[in-house]
């Protein structure tokens, strides 16, 4: 939740308040910001569709354990993500690949095991069918992960 100013606020609680609202106006008047945000969107359908081919050829032409099969998803995925979001979303090119691809992967296993979670409790718990759970569970963490590498993994 978005802090916002009120007279009762302790005046350093003020100061950061009115700073976020600014940023977040700013960021929001530049065009560039809207480009990143559709081309993360794009790089996210792409990891999206990788993983959903991946999980079900592992669980339905291999005969995977689901749970082993959302493992295996989510590192082609991943690869997939880290390649098209530092090259063509974030141009994060100049930076330090290893030093990306260290925060990439953290950010990227912090909304896995999200996604794991909800996953199991989709397919355990509401009986789901794997697939359906896995979009599901995929698309919920999502705005982990899109935080997580704008703020972090391919900061300027």
């Amino acid at each position: 939740m978005t802090a916002r100013y009120s007279p009762a606020m302790p005046p350093e609680e003020a100061v950061v308040a009115a700073r976020l609202h600014t940023r977040v106006r700013r960021g929001l008047r530049h065009s560039a910001n809207w480009l990143q945000l559709i081309r993360f969107a794009l790089v996210g359908v792409s990891g999206y569709v990788v993983n959903l081919g991946v999980f079900a050829v592992a669980v339905h032409v291999l005969s995977i354990d689901y749970r082993i099969a959302a493992v295996l998803a989510f590192l082609v995925a991943l690869a997939n993500n880290f390649v098209w979001n530092r090259h063509w979303t974030f141009d994060a090119r100049a930076g330090r690949a290893h030093h990306q691809a260290a925060r990439f992967f953290a950010i990227s296993l912090a909304a896995f095991a999200f996604q794991f979670g909800v996953l199991q409790a989709l397919v355990d718990g509401a009986g789901l069918t794997s697939l359906l759970g896995q979009a599901l569970s995929v698309a919920a963490a999502m705005p982990i992960n899109f935080i997580g590498n704008k703020l972090w993994s391919f900061k300027a």
